[in-house]
């Protein structure tokens, strides 16, 4: 083969290659949390902001699954900390539950930290804004992620073709969505908070979503504690996650070792993968009338995670990327 031929291909297969690597789409989230009766989301949205930060993900939307008066300024305090203040927040503008932490850390993220919204009114509806960035996306790229009470997605799921799209909610789901990693839970049966709290809500979910979900269980979280390293960091200043644990971990004797790390684990999963840490048993999660829950072994199309031997390795990765600084934009 002539040198001029050879250059040819090779130039022609790097071209390939460029273009391979460049058609890997990373995971296209949007970020459904409770954000208030504990604060373990809070190191939830900053594993998401890290993960954004190492382009390992793109965040599309962050929205409230609770209504009370502050949360969506919340969200754009930690939105804007991690210099992403013109990210999409939504707040559900129809029932849903109200209830705030009890440490009142948010009154002092509101207090101390830049945000540009002050009321939840001028935040949109979380099913419109759901059905409005769902549209707009390729199909089968957005993951979900629920580290919080199930309402957006039964609404969303029972929500009627408008103006972004004619088809309904489930049907959106089905075409747009790859799969949904939701804390919740408890397992093989049990009562968990994020579900037990809006049991309507999650036994529709779980009875009628159309797509892959896996649950991170509360069995999972309790055994990974972190927030120790992060308050106990005194180059970390001026940061509403630092402020978060350092008001909340001495409030409870339970967390003198770190507090429980339920929702970071969904997101963790969520944006590298279940391998490492974590094996999937497929089955399906069903709720009773009161918000318990159960493991059915026979069920296909949703799995549950279960830890390998190693699950210190987590501990340590969510505690380090806890401490996440901003990067400029």
């Amino acid at each position: 083969m002539k040198p001029k031929t050879l250059i040819f291909f090779f130039l022609a297969f790097t071209i390939l290659q460029v273009a391979n690597c460049q058609n890997v789409q990373i995971p296209h989230v949007i970020f459904d949390t409770d954000m208030g009766p504990d604060y373990d989301d809070v190191g939830a949205i900053t594993l998401l902001h890290a993960f954004a930060d190492q382009e390992k993900i793109e965040i599309l939307a962050t929205m409230a699954s609770t209504k009370y008066e502050g949360v969506a300024g919340v969200l754009d305090v930690l939105n804007t900390y991690f210099q992403r203040p013109d990210l999409p927040i939504g707040v559900p503008k129809s029932k849903a539950i109200e209830q705030r932490d009890r440490q009142h850390w948010t009154d002092t993220l509101l207090a101390n930290y830049p945000h540009s919204i002050q009321k939840n009114s001028e935040a949109p509806d979380a099913v419109t804004l759901y059905r409005k960035i769902l549209s707009s996306q390729p199909d089968e790229s957005v993951t979900l992620i629920t580290v919080g009470f199930f309402t957006n997605i039964a609404n969303l799921l029972q929500s009627n073709p408008d103006e972004f799209s004619t088809l309904s909610g489930a049907e959106l789901i089905k075409k747009k969505v790859v799969k949904m990693v939701s804390m919740a839970g408890y397992f093989p049966e049990g009562s968990e908070f994020n579900v037990n709290q809006d049991p309507s809500a999650s036994k529709y979910v779980v009875e009628h979503f159309p797509k892959p979900i896996i649950f991170s269980g509360f069995e999972i979280g309790k055994e990974i504690h972190t927030g120790i390293p992060l308050i106990r960091n005194k180059a970390i200043v001026n940061s509403p996650v630092k402020d978060a644990f350092s008001i909340s971990i001495p409030m409870d004797e339970q967390d003198k070792n770190g507090r429980m790390s339920w929702d970071q684990t969904a997101v963790y999963v969520a944006s590298l993968g279940f391998e490492k840490y974590f094996t999937l048993k497929e089955g399906k999660m069903t709720v009773a009338d009161d918000g318990s829950n159960k493991w059915d072994r026979s069920g296909k199309g949703q799995y549950k995670l279960t830890g390998k031997s190693n699950m210190m390795g987590i501990e340590e990765e969510i505690n380090t990327l806890m401490m996440h600084q901003p990067i400029k934009k």
